[in-house]
């Protein structure tokens, strides 16, 4: 009988000194990532600066940044120094399932976390805050929402900016057609050749998107902001160790200051010219979740 709880009390010490890798007990998501030896990385292809196709034919961007700082503290999580990355394109209809779905791990682009999308997927902590504004041709006499009545304003499927410009004109009695699109590409071609007087997004999407432009001194980013959007990088709901292992990490780059550096990367001004310094909004918020050990 004692030899027996002698055993049993051996085996629960090794259990809690890590004999056992305790991740496999607690993280679904990365006993699935070491079990394949190799995680998923879900991207946007066209999200300026913060996910998009580079020259050499990779995802690049701040969000792609930060993400690789996560996938770091997986591969030394999981013990696998050689972790291979599979980068899966994603579109703003796509990507909410394709995480719901356990086909991509992490997700690196600009998605709002909003408590509604919480249904179905989790997030890290806020890495970026903006809100939906208009994008047109300078000599469109197009400044606020209101100037869209009798327009057609170009609108991203499935994302926050389009609930946000139906519910604006719905409250304000504004007549506005709509040209639906698929991604930032097709909505802002939309504007370049004249099929829509302006695309609403993220306010530095469309920055981003008129730094990238054939005449950027052509357009102009206007009007209040109609919607509050927090991005975050999204993780698979229901395994708190996965999502607290990206919470440290970044809550480690926000104390440290690393962070704001490879915010200044992208931003300031970045490769495309953004020239967007940290905002006071965001330089707060990375203070609050700068979280002591």
């Amino acid at each position: 009988m004692y030899k027996r709880i002698s055993l049993i009390a051996i085996a629960c010490v090794l259990l809690l000194a890590g004999g056992i890798p305790s991740y496999a007990q607690e993280s679904s998501v990365l006993s699935r990532i070491k079990e394949r030896g190799t995680v998923n990385m879900g991207h946007r292809e066209s999200s300026v600066p913060f996910s998009y196709i580079g020259d050499d034919g990779k995802p690049q961007g701040y969000s792609i940044d930060l993400c690789m700082k996560f996938i770091d503290a997986i591969k030394a999580e999981v013990g696998m120094p050689e972790l291979k990355i599979n980068f899966v394109p994603v579109t703003s209809q796509t990507r909410i399932a394709l995480m719901a779905n356990g086909t991509i791990d992490l997700e690196c682009g600009s998605t709002t976390n909003n408590l509604t999308r919480q249904k179905q997927v989790d997030y890290l902590p806020v890495t970026f805050i903006t809100g939906t504004k208009l994008a047109s041709k300078k000599d469109s006499g197009i400044t606020e929402i209101e100037d869209l009545e009798g327009k057609t304003v170009a609108l991203s499927l499935g994302t926050t900016n389009e609930k946000a410009i139906k519910r604006v004109a719905e409250e304000n009695g504004i007549n506005i057609k709509t040209v639906m699109v698929k991604d930032h590409p097709q909505g802002w071609l939309s504007v370049e050749t004249g099929r829509a007087d302006a695309y609403a997004s993220d306010h530095v999407l469309l920055y981003g998107l008129i730094s990238k432009a054939k005449n950027p001194d052509d357009y102009h980013v206007t009007g209040r902001f109609l919607s509050y959007d927090p991005y975050g990088i999204m993780v698979p709901r229901d395994d708190s160790t996965y999502r607290r292992l990206g919470t440290v990490t970044l809550a480690d780059l926000m104390r440290s200051g690393e962070a704001k550096q490879i915010y200044d990367k992208w931003f300031n001004p970045g490769p495309t010219n953004i020239n967007m310094p940290m905002s006071d909004t965001l330089e707060t918020a990375f203070e609050i979740q700068a979280l002591p050990h």
